[in-house]
């Protein structure tokens, strides 16, 4: 796996905020108080996917893990220099 990035922890927080408040705004998902972060992590991973926002995993590769950490890394490209979590 790819070096694992400064705040990779909040930066997959800051992720799955905003992949799943946007994906709850466009009515595809509403998620329980009982769903767990690693289906909430699985969604966030397969939404962005199918909108074309980052690659898919190769499927040996496909895993938490990786998928945490490619929401990590979409995250650092979107958020703005200089942004505390980039720090």
């Amino acid at each position: 796996m790819a070096k694992k990035l400064k705040n990779e922890n909040a930066l997959l927080k800051e992720a799955l905020r905003i992949v799943i408040d946007d994906a709850t705004k466009r009515g595809v998902v509403e998620f329980e108080a009982t769903d767990s972060q690693n289906l909430k992590i699985e969604y966030a991973y397969r939404l962005l996917v199918h909108d074309k926002e980052i690659a898919p995993l190769p499927a040996n590769q496909l895993g938490l893990p990786a998928m945490k950490h490619r929401l990590a890394k979409w995250v650092s490209h979107k958020l703005p220099p200089g942004h505390d979590l980039l720090k």
